[in-house]
């Protein structure tokens, strides 16, 4: 089953886990303010956090999957998701670790925060859930046998310091799995490639930390952790969507810094919906997942 191509629009922030449809979430009316940046509120990062967009999407079902599998989580054992959103992964935690276990969620956004919480007790589950960020994890050191953190690092003006957080919280033998985009790896066909060129600098250059999935190897060793294994999966956007509100959005940025003119934002659009209808048409991205554990 093909996936959903997951380049964002322009605003804010959505909670995670949302099954909304992707396309139809690209109100251009709807403020950035009205969602503020989950992780870094001093980042430079306009594009839509879709996580939660992309959460019943087959190829993120399996990469959770995968980090779930890589983590095995044990009865009693104390896991956290860094980046919680709605409480979907960490609900998943307490039901590995079992009644005497731990399984929390840091999330700044207190909406979702009390989305979770509602949840949680709405299953009469054992997770729990904090305010909190990547930069600072509320928990002593050596607080858990677990963590996962997904999605987070593409807006984080220094990452290095997350992955610093991250192995101070982990138990030694303590196992991770950060799970994030690369949008260096980004595909739009068909169209001119220098303009389809140009339409990827544009995402790229309104993204934080654009490149953050090939980078995640390099920083969890330089945090100390010891990488075990690095996955990867191309998101792949269904064909019949055509360009989608998305591409019509990240071109029209390019018009505005100059870097394409409109007419051939109109001719890459024409282009794309005929390689819709013929269905010779490709729009992805590749995102990776690095486990690694703390030395014993």
């Amino acid at each position: 089953m093909p996936d959903t191509l997951v380049i964002p629009p322009t605003v804010g922030t959505v909670p995670k886990d949302r099954t909304a449809s992707y396309m139809a979430s690209t109100d251009s009316t709807t403020p950035s303010a009205r969602r503020p940046d989950r992780f870094d509120r001093e980042g430079h990062d306009q594009l839509i956090d879709v996580r939660d967009l992309q959460a019943a999407l087959p190829g993120i079902a399996r990469l959770r999957s995968w980090a779930h599998e890589a983590l095995g989580l044990r009865p009693g054992e104390s896991a956290v998701d860094i980046g919680s959103g709605t409480g979907s992964e960490v609900l998943t935690f307490a039901e590995a670790v079992g009644p005497h276990g731990e399984a929390v969620g840091v999330e700044p956004d207190p909406n979702l925060l009390a989305t979770a919480e509602r949840t949680a007790a709405q299953a009469g589950s054992v997770a729990r859930f904090v305010t909190g960020d990547a930069y600072g994890l509320p928990f002593g050191a050596g607080s858990f046998d677990a963590a996962l953190c997904e999605r987070v690092f593409q807006h984080l003006t220094a990452p290095v310091r997350a992955t610093a957080e991250i192995a101070r919280v982990l138990r030694p033998g303590g196992r991770v799995v950060v799970t994030d985009s690369d949008w260096g790896t980004a595909i739009v066909h068909p169209g001119d490639r220098k303009v389809t060129h140009e339409v990827i600098e544009t995402l790229i250059g309104n993204t934080t930390n654009p490149f953050a999935g090939r980078r995640l190897h390099g920083q969890l060793q330089q945090a100390g952790l010891v990488v075990d294994e690095v996955g990867s999966h191309a998101l792949v956007q269904d064909a019949g969507i055509g360009a989608g509100a998305l591409v019509a959005r990240i071109s029209a940025m390019a018009v505005a810094r100059g870097a394409i003119t409109e007419q051939q934002r109109e001719r890459l659009l024409a282009d794309l919906q005929v390689g819709a209808e013929s269905g010779d048409i490709h729009l992805s991205v590749t995102m990776f997942a690095v486990l690694a554990h703390k030395p014993a």
